[in-house]
């Protein structure tokens, strides 16, 4: 879908030249031409149309003085400076260019007819005059002679594979009489007839193709090596042929002129082998003395062959052609040699013509040059290559030249466009000499149209205005207000501002004030001022409004992709502006879509050259090497063109949603639904898109659809995810509407509002959507959906359009489960519902007419209770047994207490029924099971159970309503003792001796016993209080101070002890710690086997280190994680051992040490309150004793604290500290010092210090 642009055109005509030209050759270096003469080699540069040097082939006699000499071939060679040529007398010169110095490398006395050099100049093959061909290499070496006529096929001789003797093999359409027929020989050959043969580089033949009858002497090989072209002039067409390496045709195509009309002098393959021109040349006849001459260039795509221009040279002898080539660099460059030494040289592009329209009226029309056809595609309607075609002009000879296409689009939609009239432009002879003359035509107004020319001077370029006039003779007007210095390659319009930029060769952007009184080129200017210049000249260019300021955007032939001055990416093979958004394909085969519309310059730039892959919207992944063609306006197709040909239709996803959003905005519902159910957006955006103007448009919803099947659609899909969060949100933060707050779910609230309009508009024709609406609620209404189908059914059918009963239920079963649907049918107690569900489903009658028939015979309450239990609605099922009577309480109690509804059948009963009570009974058990034993207590306290209320107070330790549980049984003064006794011994296992002393006093009477296990419990206050209460004076002799003094001896041991245990495992630790520091600094200094150096030792190395070390004690437990709690708490205590040389000992260590300061610093209470009753009963020495050894104790453990527990031991954090300011020596260091430093532990809780409490005042002042 591609047409080939004239970019310029360079003309040049050298003067005061002796002699015709014969054939030349491209300097590329110098960007000049070396052309032949029968004199000699002239060098002349074009762009200051002189000549720079002249070489004479007479002086030395190569040439004839008398001008009959003739070269055959010239061939500049630019790492020798010099020019190959040869002549047809036989000589093969090579000439100096700096010196002009002749050199005679070889002579052929048969005289030479064609000199040819391979493309990357390494060999040189001549044609002599004895039809023999010389192989030679660069320095002229002769590697091998051949002769031209060979009776081998060559190396690649086909095989045959039929079998049996010519006479019986099939021969097709032949006939019989071909089994007898004489093989040709190759001088029978009818005339005219040629074969081609293939030679190796070794030149060794490789293969020879039949004789081709009328095949011409063009020959041109496909640079990509697949196929040679030729011509053929068969009987009826003139055709251009294929042939592979082995001989065989592979195609061809027709040249469109009449039979014996023209021949074809030349073929020529582009460098990368995308174009091929055809030089042709009129028949001299009678009637034709003077022939014209034709350039065509033919270009495939998909198979078909397209002429895509036609150089159309005069029959003047001046304008005759003489020789032509395609650069060897540059691949659309065509250089071609005139008589009179006319010089021609045009650069070429492919560029995609089409619409620019952005009204939905236009067609997005993409048109194609196929010779004196124009084949028009109208993407909106239908994706099919060339759905149109318009000829003009004469067929055999006029071809397409250029194109412009309206930016108004086509005003007809569906019309097919038909050719109005016709304009013809009127040029001068000198104008006509030249071929395409104008180039860059481009339609900025309906009736004007701006084009481009080669300017008076040297490297100018002239601007002409094409005025279409309205007299009759429909001729264009033209003028030339403007002359610009420099070689304009590109004229672009936008079609929304008019304005028009000019690109230079040299990158310049200029912009044309073509509508002024005085039309003038100003630069193009951007947002800072600066002129624009792109880096590289840009094949392609556009114009676009980003931020309210012109912009230009330019794309290269390299993929350098620019916008202004500054290079954006350099990946991209194709672009396209639509609308509000730049769409472009990239080398990693995708098709990137930006938004324009609140976007800056800088933004885009940053966008496009982002490399990571965003994961939005704007990616789409395409078929490698597609291009885009076009874009339908206001719509979202996007039409790209594979390498092969064919034409591929996406939906971008951005597009997409662009375009939703648009007509959601719009509230065109309609629209926006069938886009989304086509090209699969979930349904969920309609409402999630602006949820308060859905809710505010519903019935215009439910209007425009107007489509039951699409209503249930789009309730299915509804989901409680905000779309616009996850799976669509919006490119741009401010393009997102304002949320809609409300509480309640989103599901529900549509199914609502929908529901609410569709019965508000038709209720029976929305019969199946209104039943969708109840499905689809968050818990479904399954009940209330089988309620409106037994209305429907209990209503007339008169409703015109209104759905049946077994439609509703059908569909209904469609939507959910058939066993669901039938036990919510069931749970209506609608038995006729029932069966039309169960009829409707594939149930067997055998399964569910008994189970109903049983039903129907029950009592009314009794009948559903046995459906609420079938489907286990046991709640429910409670209350319908409840009012059956009082003969199935035993079955109500039994289904209390197999589903635990205690709760809810307290409720159904006053307490003061007897059913109460069981159930509660029931209830008490139950907890009691559960081991709740104090809430089981409060239950039967409250049903009148005391006695079971008694022994659940009891169980669960709560003294004080067992008491009270036993004053409601009456219990007598000695049971009750015995009674406190009992709960007294309990409370003294669990060391509660203030209770225990509370009991045995006040209600088994015994203070006695009471003071004792106040003493025990070292209560020495309460149990003073009781000794003076009863007025026993004597037990402070007997019992207290002794008790007193037992309790010193004891807490001097325990301090002793612990002090010890303590001052042990302390230096133990610090001894500890000293081997493992020295451990780790010799293993870190044998790290290197795990560095970069670890191929320069051993594999049979044991060293490990430190942290790998520590690693090996909790690998080897790693099965323990599956055992139970018992073992792995066994595990950590074995794992923490305080055996020496343990993996982690020090852990252990510090755990013992931890547990020995929480002991200690916990007795400061219990030391405080023996002190004051040592005091009081005068044993001052003991006292003080005991707060010396505590005080002492205390002070060595907090001054043990630091030493233990330093701040080096804090654990480090996960990974080593990072940072901008880090460096790779420091994050080292870091890593290091982490995996020397922590241990291997899962107990980061034991490197912090135990903290004391000092808010405890245990010492007495008396003593100090």
């Amino acid at each position: 879908m591609r047409n080939l642009k004239l970019l310029r055109t360079r003309e040049c005509q050298a003067s005061q030249v002796f002699g015709s030209p014969q054939g030349f050759s491209l300097r590329v270096d110098r960007g000049t031409l070396l052309i032949s003469s029968e004199y000699g080699i002239v060098e002349l540069d074009p762009l200051t149309q002189e000549v720079t040097n002249e070489i004479s082939l007479t002086a030395e006699g190569f040439l004839p003085e008398d001008g009959s000499g003739r070269i055959v071939g010239i061939e500049d060679l630019p790492d020798q400076e010099s020019v190959c040529v040869a002549t047809a007398t036989g000589d093969v010169i090579l000439c100096h260019l700096n010196t002009n110095q002749l050199e005679c490398v070889g002579s052929v006395d048969s005289g030479l007819t064609v000199m040819s050099w391979s493309p990357d100049q390494e060999l040189v093959l001549l044609a002599t005059g004895q039809q023999t061909l010389i192989l030679m290499t660069r320095e002229f070496e002769p590697i091998m002679e051949n002769q031209i006529h060979q009776d081998d096929f060559g190396e690649g001789e086909f095989i045959t594979v039929g079998w049996g003797k010519k006479e019986t093999q099939f021969h097709g359409s032949a006939g019989k009489q071909a089994a007898h027929a004489k093989p040709v020989k190759e001088e029978e050959v009818a005339a005219g007839a040629r074969k081609i043969r293939v030679w190796s580089r070794e030149f060794v033949l490789q293969s020879t193709s039949e004789p081709v009858p009328g095949l011409e002497q063009g020959l041109a090989w496909k640079p990509s090596g697949s196929l040679v072209a030729s011509s053929q002039d068969k009987a009826n067409k003139h055709d251009v042929v294929f042939f592979e390496k082995n001989g065989l045709l592979h195609g061809d195509f027709t040249l469109p002129f009449q039979k014996g009309r023209v021949k074809v002098n030349e073929l020529l393959w582009n460098s990368d082998s995308m174009v091929l021109a055809v030089w042709l040349e009129d028949l001299k006849n009678e009637i034709n003395s003077q022939p014209k001459t034709y350039v065509q260039l033919w270009t495939t795509g998909n198979y078909h062959w397209y002429l895509k221009q036609s150089l159309h040279f005069g029959s003047s002898e001046d304008s005759r052609i003489v020789s032509l080539a395609w650069d060897p660099e540059t691949p659309y460059r065509l250089h071609i040699l005139c008589h009179q030494w006319l010089y021609l040289c045009y650069d070429w592009q492919w560029s995609t013509d089409r619409s620019t329209g952005e009204g939905a009226n236009d067609s997005a029309g993409v048109a194609v040059i196929d010779g004196d056809k124009v084949l028009l595609t109208t993407f909106r309607h239908a994706v099919i290559r060339h759905s149109l075609q318009y000829g003009y002009g004469d067929k055999d000879s006029s071809t397409v030249k250029n194109g412009a296409v309206d930016g108004s689009g086509s005003k007809d939609p569906i019309g097919v466009p038909q050719l109005e009239k016709s304009y013809r432009i009127n040029l001068s002879a000198k104008e006509e000499r030249i071929p395409l003359w104008l180039r860059l035509v481009t339609w900025v107004q309906d009736d004007l149209f701006l084009a481009a020319s080669q300017g008076p001077l040297p490297g100018h370029t002239s601007i002409h205005h094409l005025k279409l006039s309205s007299a009759e003779e429909a001729c264009v007007v033209t003028s030339s207000p403007v002359t610009v210095d420099g070689d304009i390659i590109s004229l672009s319009c936008n079609p929304k501002t008019k304005v028009v930029a000019l690109q230079l060769s040299d990158g310049r952007v200029m912009k044309y004030l073509w509508a002024s009184e005085t039309p003038t080129v100003v630069p193009w200017l951007n947002s800072s001022g600066s002129a624009v210049r792109f880096p590289s000249p840009c094949m392609q260019v556009v114009q676009a409004v980003i931020g309210g300021q012109d912009t230009i955007f330019g794309l290269t032939d390299r993929c350098r992709f620019f916008i202004n001055d500054a290079e954006a990416a350099s990946n991209v093979t194709s672009f396209i502006i639509h609308d509000e958004f730049l769409l472009v394909t990239t080398h990693s085969h995708t098709c990137r879509c930006l938004p324009l519309k609140n976007t800056s310059l800088k933004a885009l730039q940053a966008a496009l050259g982002n490399a990571s892959i965003p994961d939005n919207e704007t990616l789409r992944k395409i078929e490698r090497g597609s291009r885009i063609i076009t874009i339908v306006s206001q719509d979202t197709k996007v039409i790209l063109q594979v390498p092969r040909g064919n034409l591929e239709t996406i939906h971008h996803r951005a597009l997409v949603l662009a375009q939703v959003r648009k007509w959601l905005d719009g509230i065109q519902f309609k629209e926006a639904f069938e886009c989304m159910r086509k090209l699969r957006i979930n349904l969920n955006l309609l409402y999630d898109h602006n949820p308060k103007v859905f809710l505010d448009h519903v019935e215009t919803f439910i209007k425009q659809v107007d489509s039951v099947n699409y209503i249930n659609l789009f309730l299915t899909e509804l989901k409680e995810e905000d779309f616009t969060k996850t799976m669509y949100p919006p490119l741009e933060l401010s393009d997102a509407p304002e949320r809609l707050k409300s509480d309640g779910k989103k599901v529900d609230l549509i199914c609502d509002a929908m529901r609410t309009a569709m019965e508000k508009i038709n209720a029976p024709k929305y019969c199946l959507s209104i039943l969708t609406s109840h499905v689809k609620k968050s818990p479904p209404e399954l009940g209330t959906a089988l309620q409106g189908i037994r209305e429907l059914r209990e209503q007339s059918s008169e409703h015109t359009g209104s759905n049946s009963v077994e439609e509703a239920l059908k569909y209904l079963l469609y939507l959910v489960d058939v066993g669901e649907l039938y036990d919510h049918s069931l749970g209506t107690y609608d038995f006729d519902l029932v069966l039309m569900v169960a009829e409707k489903s594939q149930k067997d009658p055998k399964e569910y007419l008994p189970f109903l028939n049983q039903l129907k015979k029950m009592e009314h309450n009794y009948q559903r209770y046995s459906i609420d239990k079938h489907l286990k609605r046991y709640p429910k099922a409670l209350g319908h047994l409840s009012k059956c009577g009082p003969e199935h309480f035993p079955e109500l109690l039994n289904l209390v207490k197999d589903q635990s509804l205690y709760k809810e059948a307290l409720k159904l009963y006053p307490p003061d029924t007897q059913e109460f009570k069981a159930i509660s009974d029931a209830y008490g058990e139950y907890l009691i099971q559960k081991h709740l034993a104090e809430e089981a207590g409060l239950i039967f306290f409250r049903c009148g159970a005391f006695q079971k209320a008694l022994d659940a107070f009891q169980i669960s330790g709560n003294w004080k309503q067992v008491l009270c549980a036993a004053a409601e049984l009456h219990y007598t003064e000695d049971k009750l003792a015995s009674l406190a006794r009992t709960i007294a011994g309990k409370c003294i296992e669990k060391r509660k001796f203030g209770d225990a002393a509370v009991l045995l006093e006040q209600y088994a009477k015994d203070y006695e016993e009471a003071i004792l296990i106040l003493l025990e419990g070292t209560a020495w206050e309460e149990a003073l209080r009781l000794i003076y209460k009863y007025n026993r004076a004597d037990i402070v002799e007997t019992n207290v101070k002794p008790a007193l003094l037992e309790a010193q001896r004891n807490h001097l041991a325990f301090l002793e002890t612990h002090k010890v245990t303590f001052s042990r495992h302390q230096k133990r630790l610090s001894v500890v710690r000293k081997l493992k520091e020295q451990a780790r600094n010799e293993l870190q200094d044998l790290e290197a086997p795990h560095g970069p150096e670890s191929d320069l030792f051993s594999d049979a190395s044991s060293m490990v280190t430190a942290s790998e070390a520590s690693s090996k004690y909790s690998h080897s437990n790693s099965r323990i994680s599956a055992r139970s709690s018992k073992n792995r708490r066994k595990a950590e205590r074995k794992k923490h051992s305080l055996k020496e040389g343990s993996p982690l000992e020090d852990v252990a260590l510090l755990e013992a040490l931890g547990e020995i300061v929480q002991s200690i610093d916990s007795l400061k209470g219990e030391v405080h309150s023996l002190l004051k009753y040592l005091v009081l009963f005068g044993y001052d020495g003991q006292a003080q004793e005991l707060q010396q050894a505590f005080q002492e104790t205390l002070h060595s453990v907090e001054h043990s604290l630091p030493e233990i527990w330093s701040p080096a031991l804090q654990p480090f954090p996960a990974s080593p500290v990072l940072g901008p300011s880090s460096t790779a020596n420091s994050i080292t260091a870091a890593y290091n010092q982490q995996k020397w430093t922590t241990p291997a532990v899962q107990d980061p809780e034991l490197f912090i210090p135990p903290k004391l409490n000092r808010s405890i005042q245990w010492k007495l002042s008396l003593l100090q």
